[in-house]
């Protein structure tokens, strides 16, 4: 019996049990759930100043480390970029749809809130990039699950709310969407829309069946994402936002990175792209780092951080 760790939220444990049902007919194991309770969830303050993201993370791979938890599951974009000790990255399964979703009033997109709209999010990246389309929007801070935070468009309190496709998706709730937005206007989080399996490093033998759940697609552009992140030395205070895909190139496939750091106040910003082997991700990743660094990303990365201290 696999013991899988979950978080206590309906999204969660709806990625937790869509990781149960991969691990059930594709390994043939079976496996009982397990609710940890982390620190970020029993907290109503803002993302930034508990510690950015890790603080969704540090409790299940605790319960890892400890045994009480065979295998963990979380969202990848709340998943540092630093390695733990003891815990391994065992499998990235298929990704969802990683662009983040209007949820408005009246069904509205957003070029058709008017000036002065109120809409909410948790996210810096998210509300730099809302800033820097000049729309004069009221972008206020909001924490919650989904259902607290679409409520707060229901019942008038926001005229929109900006959350992640994907989990509005896993939870059956794409009919709230009013838009899906483009990258071109808002570029997602390095990770979002994938998850991320893990389990203790010297369990070798459930890491090799786990090893099977993987898609090496999703594996490398989520790695790719997370070396731009880590090479940044960015974390969750700071507005950066970052996809990659795997296209069909003129010799065989490339995978291309498109990355964005911003100004709190969406300002300034520094936006890349750039093409490179799916093999060798992580350096594609590290590549536009170092440009975006050139062109004074670290600046900008520097003054958001030290602004939502």
């Amino acid at each position: 019996m696999i013991k899988l760790g979950t978080r206590g939220s309906l999204l969660a444990r709806t990625q937790s049990g869509h990781v149960a049902d991969l691990i059930r007919t594709q390994l043939g194991r079976e496996v009982e759930m397990v609710t940890v309770s982390t620190h970020g969830d029993r907290s109503s303050a803002p993302l930034a100043t508990l510690g950015g993201t890790g603080v969704f993370v540090s409790a299940l791979r605790e319960a890892l480390l400890d045994g009480s938890i065979d295998v963990a599951v979380h969202s990848m974009k709340d998943l540092p970029t630093q390695p733990a000790d003891g815990i391994a990255l065992a499998a990235v399964p298929t990704r969802e749809d990683s662009r983040d979703a209007l949820v408005a009033r009246d069904g509205l997109t957003l070029s058709e809130l008017p000036a002065g709209s109120s809409i909410g999010t948790g996210s810096p990246r998210r509300a730099a990039q809302l800033h820097a389309l000049g729309m004069s929007f009221d972008v206020r801070e909001i924490r919650g699950n989904v259902d607290t935070r679409m409520n707060k468009v229901a019942e008038g309190e926001l005229d929109a709310v900006i959350l992640a496709r994907a989990g509005l998706a896993r939870i059956g709730r794409t009919e709230a969407i009013t838009e899906t937005l483009d990258p071109l206007l808002m570029l997602p989080a390095p990770g979002q829309g994938a998850l991320a399996i893990e389990t203790r490093s010297d369990d070798h033998l459930l890491r090799a069946d786990l090893a099977q759940l993987d898609d090496p697609a999703t594996h490398a552009a989520v790695a790719a994402e997370r070396a731009l992140l880590a090479a940044l030395e960015a974390g969750c205070s700071a507005p950066v936002g970052a996809v990659a895909e795997i296209v069909e190139g003129d010799e065989g496939e490339e995978l291309w990175l498109r990355a964005i750091a911003l100004s709190l106040d969406g300002t300034s910003s520094v936006r890349r792209s750039i093409t490179g082997s799916p093999d060798h991700s992580v350096e594609v990743g590290q590549n536009l780092a170092a440009l975006m660094l050139e062109d004074g990303a670290a600046d900008l990365i520097h003054v958001s951080s030290k602004a939502s201290e």
